[in-house]
């Protein structure tokens, strides 16, 4: 007897774990790319030899294109009425996968006795064409969460799997990476970072096919048939997502996430080299710290439904503050016991960072609708789009700041994993504080800014729903 799919009110497929899976699938892939973002200081101050404020300066540039490129392709994605056999964002999606198989290696091009201004345009020119193949993925990817259903619980759901999928895709840059790039000396092996992110590309693109192909869109992409909807104008999406609170509001707290998090990770690699003399165990601990996401992600459904996103996440913001301040006044010693010490902070500011990563992606889910609601008009791409702007400036800014204030703390990459020991205490203090001030911004975003609380967030759907059905009479 054949198995028989069993279909939803409008003909499609029901939801169901194979979308979960295939969602986190395109997680995945993305961050079997961008999780190397992480190793590229160590790899272009140390290895490379690049001077700490000039590697700054490029990465402010480079990123500045990458933010800018976002919204770019995005307005180009929804003013894209063409018909395509599989969905345009679907589409998008592959053209980018092809190009992301080789494009993160050449970021790591391993020519370490190069001039500097050839170093200089390796760098550049890699990271562009990285980013322009990232962006046609991601992009149309995290679009894709509002497209799949529109049933609250589903996207908080899809969001949650989307965490899954991205801890699966930092496993291997964050785990394994760290006790294949180091030598016993504790100083980074260029030439096996470069393989390494060939074989993460080809991986990658194995999860992005697996997605493509098991993704069912069961919403429509707009309340306005084509015929009669108005040319696309860019300038007033992006007024729209300025008016969009919820959107700014899941931006900042977005923001604040990268700010601390990316900002630390070259602080934090410099503190298991030097203060804690454990460069090889850095990426063990941090796969420690995701032990609360997996935790909460088979909760997430329920805890939605109970107590509604925003309000879970501000409930974690304030766990993750209180283990910031801990870090900050108890004894990190450079031994096992402030090891033991760190790493305890780091579960709780995990798990309170655990709780808001699990829904970060459905509170944007929920700002695309209310767009909707509040303009109609969705525009997906856009909205994604500037909110990704956002969160790339921090990715640049939170790193090239840290490399500033490290180097104002002594820091010198040509003594690579031996700074000295004023230098590597400096460097306890950093981190605490990088990840205070990520919990802050956090809490400002979602508790003080995102207005769409359980109560509201019934109410909008509500309407959403009474429109949509009669737009379809």
């Amino acid at each position: 007897m054949k198995n028989t799919v069993q279909a939803d009110s409008t003909g499609h497929r029901k939801f169901g774990i194979r979308d979960s899976l295939a969602y986190a699938a395109g997680d995945f892939g993305c961050n079997m790319s961008f999780a190397l973002k992480g190793t590229m200081a160590i790899f272009w101050t140390q290895f490379m030899r690049m001077d700490s404020i000039l590697y700054a300066g490029l990465l402010l540039v480079v990123q500045v294109w990458d933010a800018i490129n976002d919204p770019l392709i995005g307005s180009i994605i929804d003013a894209d009425k063409r018909n395509y056999k599989r969905n345009k964002f679907l589409s998008y999606i592959w053209f980018g996968s092809v190009g992301l198989i080789f494009a993160g290696a050449l970021c790591f091009i391993p020519w370490r006795n190069a001039p500097n201004v050839a170093k200089i345009l390796i760098y550049v020119c890699g990271y562009v064409i990285w980013d322009a193949f990232y962006t046609i993925a991601n992009v149309p990817y995290g679009s894709l969460l509002s497209l799949i259903s529109s049933d609250p619980a589903d996207r908080a759901s899809l969001s949650a799997w989307r965490s899954i999928g991205a801890l699966a895709g930092n496993f291997i840059p964050v785990v394994v990476l760290p006790f294949l790039m180091y030598d016993d000396n504790k100083n980074i092996i260029g030439e096996r970072v470069f393989f390494i992110a060939l074989i993460m590309g080809i991986l990658g693109f194995i999860g992005f096919q697996f997605m493509i192909r098991n993704t069912v869109i069961r919403v429509e992409e707009s309340v306005l048939c084509h015929e009669a909807q108005p040319k696309f104008n860019v300038l007033k999406a992006m007024g729209n997502f300025i008016k969009n609170r919820p959107a700014v509001g899941a931006t900042v707290a977005a923001m604040g996430m990268f700010l601390g998090l990316y900002g630390a990770t070259t602080a934090v690699q410099v503190l298991f080299q030097s203060y804690f003399g454990k460069p090889k165990y850095y990426g063990v601990i941090q796969l420690l710290a995701v032990i609360p996401v997996l935790i909460f992600t088979p909760l997430i459904r329920k805890l939605v439904a109970n107590f509604g996103k925003k309000e879970i996440s501000v409930a974690g913001s304030f766990v993750s503050l209180a283990a910031c301040a801990a870090m900050l006044v108890l004894p990190v010693t450079p031994d096992m016991k402030g090891l033991i010490i760190y790493t305890i902070c780091q579960l709780f500011i995990s798990l309170g960072l655990g709780i808001y990563s699990t829904v970060s992606w459905a509170l944007m889910g929920d700002a695309i609708d209310y767009n909707e609601w509040k303009h109609g008009a969705r525009e997906e791409g856009v909205t994604y789009s500037l909110h990704s702007f956002f969160r790339k400036l921090a990715q640049g800014v939170g790193p090239a700041l840290s490399l500033v204030i490290m180097v104002a703390l002594g820091y010198v990459e040509a003594n690579e994993g031996n700074q000295t020991p004023d230098v590597a205490l400096r460097m306890r203090y950093l981190v605490a504080a990088l990840f205070a001030a990520s919990a802050l911004l956090q809490f400002v975003g979602i508790g003080l800014i995102y207005n769409l609380d359980k109560k509201s967030l019934a109410v909008m759907n509500a309407e959403l729903e009474e429109r949509r059905g009669a737009a379809a009479e």
